[in-house]
């Protein structure tokens, strides 16, 4: 499944995984501490971003992030720590961002630790789109633009400066909407999220 993908000059395609939230609506469980196939979730999800084919992956980590640093076994991951994390996603996404700057990475794909429908297959489909540092690259389900998404280098600034609440980039996706490349994967993933008790089903 492995797909590494690199750009003409050699910079490398990361993974960010946004992993930060507290869990308010399972009453205070942070999403990356939930059990999936027997280890915490974040472990999962880290996981999906390598095998998709990313060559380096960096987690925001906020809720009980120490927590998370002794229970999950990320130890070939650069973890970011993200003070803010109750102000929501976007600034999540953009301690991602910003722990990304001056590594030599062209782009990274961002996916959200909370969608464990989500699999190695979606991340190398929208890999496989990517052009270079201007790459705008979306999974779509049925056509309805979702995760993982991927953010080439010259967008990140503009990404971070819109980057606000639980808004995360869609407010700079919105704005730059005829720029994106939309990779359906609708046959091969499942974009729920893990946000109540109820769909705590999901999980093996």
């Amino acid at each position: 499944m492995t797909t590494r993908k690199t750009t003409d000059e050699g910079s490398e395609v990361a993974g960010l995984l946004l992993a930060a939230g507290g869990g308010r609506r399972l009453g205070g469980r942070p999403k990356a501490l939930l059990t999936h196939r027997g280890r915490p979730l974040v472990e999962h999800a880290v996981r999906v971003l390598r095998e998709g084919g990313c060559t380096r992956v960096h987690v925001v980590l906020g809720a009980r992030s120490n927590e998370v640093r002794a229970r999950a076994r990320l130890r070939d991951c650069v973890l970011v720590d993200n003070p803010g994390w109750e102000r929501g996603m976007g600034s999540s996404l953009r301690a991602g961002l910003d722990s990304l700057a001056g590594t030599g990475a062209g782009a990274a794909v961002v996916s959200l630790v909370d969608q464990p429908g989500i699999g190695p297959e979606a991340v190398a489909r929208v890999l496989e789109a990517y052009t270079g540092r201007e790459s705008l690259v979306s999974a779509a389900y049925q056509g309805v633009r979702g995760h993982p998404v991927l953010f080439g280098a010259a967008h990140w600034a503009g990404i971070a400066a819109t980057a606000t609440g639980d808004r995360g980039a869609r407010a700079y996706l919105k704005e730059h909407a005829p720029e994106i490349t939309l990779v359906e994967c609708g046959d091969v993933a499942r974009p729920f999220d893990i946000d109540t008790e109820a769909d705590l089903a999901h999980l093996e």
